[in-house]
């Protein structure tokens, strides 16, 4: 098998569930829009997000057969073998693994606001926020794998039948976080985040700074005194104030490295579009 096929069979799994993920989240942001962005607008996004997938699924191959092959064993295994499971506990098993994988996230999210914003400002920069237009810098994968990967990989969980549509629903939910719709969660956004708790993260309001961390649940951040919970109709603008959006490959990859300059610099029109 060539390179280029090896490295393929790492990528394509992600990114036919990223795929779905978008279109989905697309089509709801068109039945339900918040906002009018236009579709040309998330062009640059889809782009970045080819790329970001591609370096990420290749990333994590690396880091899987790398720990695989130092055969460190974990230090937790979560009794959830199917010995004594119920379609209930089915269920339940998912979303306490992606609790957990959250409360990594939700510390590594936090480290990255600290000590590696010039690289999550990219991130944080997008004025016309949507599912697509949620991408990150090239460089946040290896953060996530040094950050989440690798200490989650010290936790392993008995063998358990796997619930395809609860594993779906759960990576739609991450990509609706970021979606421009009215829809939201409604009284389950208590415990599980959504488009309008997540929106307070990015607000380009300083009052909503430094709040609501976590991508799954609400529990990490109401937990450690983060937590925002918005009002009915809050819906504040995103971006940062000083720094437009990336709009090409070269700001995309290059904002990290000039970000002092971009927030001394006016940001050119939002029609400037170009890749």
């Amino acid at each position: 098998m060539s390179i280029l096929s090896s490295l393929w069979e790492c990528v394509k799994p992600t990114l036919v569930v990223w795929t779905f993920g978008f279109a989905t989240m697309t089509a709801i942001e068109l039945l339900a829009p918040r906002e009018r962005y236009s579709l040309r607008g998330r062009l640059p996004g889809l782009l970045f997000w080819a790329i970001w997938l591609a370096i990420s699924g290749v990333a994590y191959a690396g880091f899987r057969a790398l720990w695989s092959a130092f055969g460190i064993p974990p230090l937790v295994t979560l009794p959830t073998g199917a010995g004594w499971q119920t379609p209930v506990t089915w269920i339940v098993a998912p979303i306490a693994g992606a609790m957990i994988y959250d409360f990594f996230f939700y510390w590594c999210h936090r480290a990255q606001h600290r000590w590696l914003w010039r690289y999550h400002a990219v991130h944080h920069s997008i004025r016309e926020m949507s599912a697509v237009n949620a991408f990150h810098h090239p460089i946040e994968p290896f953060v996530q794998i040094l950050l989440i990967a690798l200490p989650t990989s010290l936790i392993a969980s008995e063998a358990a039948p796997a619930v395809p549509a609860i594993l779906i629903l759960l990576h739609l939910q991450a990509s609706f976080i970021h979606a421009d719709s009215r829809w939201h969660l409604g009284p389950l956004s208590r415990f599980v985040v959504d488009n309008r708790f997540h929106r307070i993260h990015h607000s380009i309001e300083t009052k909503h700074f430094d709040h609501n961390f976590g991508a799954f649940t609400t529990l990490w951040d109401r937990l450690f005194g983060t937590a925002w919970m918005p009002a009915n109709d809050e819906w504040p603008e995103t971006g940062i104030a000083e720094v437009d959006q990336p709009r090409t490959l070269h700001d995309w990859v290059s904002l990290p490295v000039v970000y002092d300059r971009a927030v001394d610099a006016p940001a050119p029109p939002p029609s400037a579009i170009t890749i």
